[in-house]
């Protein structure tokens, strides 16, 4: 369901209601363009579990790279501070 932020603003308990009783989101549009959309409660909080769970995967992939690739490569604190000082100077 895709309206304009005029017709929201008229019936916007009917499209609350409409998100969560019939689990039908609504893409509110201004000036012709997607702005935001209207789901129900439960389903945004299950999309942020998986978001969160995707980030958390994907840093720990990370991480587990990092420790395979060990220290080499590495800079350390100070290293990495001489090097943005001497780009700067």
């Amino acid at each position: 369901m895709i309206e304009s932020m005029a017709e929201v603003r008229s019936h916007l308990a009917d499209v609350i209601d409409r998100a969560r009783r019939e689990e039908t989101p609504t893409i509110i549009t201004r000036r012709g363009r997607q702005e935001a959309v209207v789901i129900d409660i439960e389903e945004y909080q299950r999309l942020r579990r998986i978001a969160e769970a995707a980030e958390e995967e994907w840093l720990n992939a990370l991480a587990d790279e990092s420790e395979a690739e060990g220290l080499h490569g590495s800079v350390s604190l100070e290293e990495m501070a001489a090097l943005l000082q001497g780009r700067d100077g």
